[in-house]
């Protein structure tokens, strides 16, 4: 990986990885090569891939939609949290941008 980042050395890439201050264009390299979007990797969850690993089929890898309530309850609030922030932050924009 860190050869293709074009980076001097393996421990450079781990340094970056083992960082919560990643360059956003970095990270968008990042995705890139592992076929996902960028937000996939903020976003990632342990959790879901432990999940997914037991649950696996001859055919692949299938998510498991049965999640325990109190589990499927974290991730509907965190939803409603999710939505409720895009709206605030799109009326933040409306407010800032000049009027046409």
């Amino acid at each position: 990986m860190a050869e293709k980042l074009n980076m001097k050395t393996q421990s450079s890439y781990s340094k970056l990885e083992a960082s919560n201050d990643v360059p956003y264009s970095k990270l968008e390299q990042i995705a890139s090569l592992l076929g996902v979007k960028p937000e996939d990797i903020i976003t990632f969850n342990e959790g879901m891939v432990f999940n997914l690993m037991n649950n696996k089929k001859a055919s692949g890898l299938v998510i498991n939609n049965q999640l325990p309530k109190n589990e499927r309850k974290i991730y509907d609030e965190y939803i409603v949290s999710l939505r409720k922030e895009i709206e605030h932050l799109k009326i933040m924009v409306d407010k800032l941008l000049p009027k046409k």
